[in-house]
């Protein structure tokens, strides 16, 4: 999916990630990330932002919970990280990452709440009235009142497999009562998700109709007395949305694939985000008609096409790859014909590799020539090398 930009506009990692598997420093099923172009994409996203009055925190789920990237991320400027659920939380907090959204698609379980309220998240997100409840108990233990974000999906909204949740905007009013009964939590904002999604007809990023169950919690939540808000539309938020996010009425956004330029927009069209990773892999063996890459990093939603094949960039041939069938583990790659056994095999495809299995390594030093690998993780941010 990202294979033709990675050379377009990042050809130096794709140059190292050849020299990093040849060499050794790196094993096969490694996602390599450029510190470097990641920190300048997230540098252009903030200025964007800025100019919008449009407040960041990054998501990092996509490139494996990454703290040096977190670390980097909050040096420049960023207010902290989205965790979808508790176990991404809990890695961000251990190492010293600020948290700026907690409960973004998974509401946090009653166990893990003492630890993640004491390092007093700017917002809880929350869709349910139990939940609430138990972070009220959890934050008055810790004698701490807890802003909570309120995700509302109505009727008409669109939504995931699998992240079915929320309160009707008709019933925010007594959510809000809920709320206002209790000593420890207070309201933080709202949110939707997703709120803005790439059209492919349009050749743009625009708003779902999820946008709609916001515009009716917004008119209840002002009916209501309540001003200066958390207003959270998330998803496809990168340099080309910031001003929509503002249009809409936005005050936060997240950016996530569009720190590593890998949103559906930056497949189909130039812009000033450039791609931050690549996923290296080598040729294991073949049979028959074909040769078999070693797996691990697949993503069934990401558009994985060709890769990469050879011992460098000037020798490498582009070969089709066929994804494994999505009842089956990735143990392998195929691609489309025969290769030479222990070839390094490079894809860059949209990935979450979180949930996969791969190695991360990042490095820095590309955009002055001098890379260095400055550590090797695992899928979930824990540090392997």
């Amino acid at each position: 999916m990202f294979l033709t930009k990675l050379k377009e506009n990042n050809p130096a990692l794709l140059d190292y990630g050849f020299y990093a598997h040849q060499n050794g420093l790196i094993l096969p099923d490694t996602y390599l990330l450029d510190l470097d172009t990641i920190t300048d994409n997230a540098q252009k996203i903030l200025e964007e932002a800025q100019k919008n009055q449009v407040h960041l925190f990054f998501m990092l789920k996509q490139i494996g919970r990454n703290p040096i990237v977190a670390k980097r991320l909050m040096e420049i400027g960023y207010e902290g990280a989205v965790c979808v659920d508790f176990i991404e939380a809990i890695t961000m907090i251990r190492n010293q990452i600020p948290i700026g959204n907690v409960g973004h698609l998974v509401q946090t379980p009653k166990a893990a709440l003492p630890e993640i309220l004491a390092s007093h998240p700017r917002v809880v997100t929350v869709y349910s009235l139990e939940k609430i409840r138990e972070i009220n108990e959890a934050a008055e233990r810790l004698n701490m009142v807890q802003p909570l974000l309120i995700r509302i999906t109505d009727d008409d909204s669109e939504l995931y497999s699998g992240q079915i949740a929320g309160f009707h905007s008709d019933r925010l009013e007594d959510v809000l009562k809920e709320i206002d009964s209790l000593d420890h939590v207070c309201f933080g904002g709202l949110t939707v998700f997703p709120a803005l999604l790439y059209d492919a007809e349009q050749h743009a990023i625009v708003p779902t109709a999820n946008m709609k169950a916001m515009n009716r919690a917004r008119a209840i939540a002002e009916a209501h007395g309540l001003k200066d808000y958390v207003v959270n539309v998330p998803s496809a938020n990168c340099c080309a949305s910031m001003s929509l996010v503002h249009e809409l009425g936005g005050n936060n956004a997240e950016p996530g694939h569009g720190l590593t330029g890998t949103t559906p927009l930056h497949a189909a069209s130039n812009q000033p985000e450039r791609v931050g990773y690549a996923y290296v892999t080598e040729v294991s063996h073949n049979y028959e008609d074909h040769a078999y890459c070693y797996g691990g990093g697949h993503y069934r939603r990401g558009h994985l096409a060709s890769a990469l094949v050879g011992i460098s960039s000037e020798n490498a041939q582009l070969i089709p790859v066929s994804a494994p069938d999505n009842d089956s583990i990735d143990y392998h790659f195929e691609l489309g014909r025969n290769a030479a056994v222990g070839d390094t095999a490079i894809m860059c495809f949209r990935t979450q590799i979180f949930v996969t299995r791969s190695r991360v390594a990042v490095v820095e030093g590309l955009s002055s020539g001098n890379p260095r690998i400055i550590g090797q993780f695992n899928h979930l941010g824990e540090r392997e090398d």
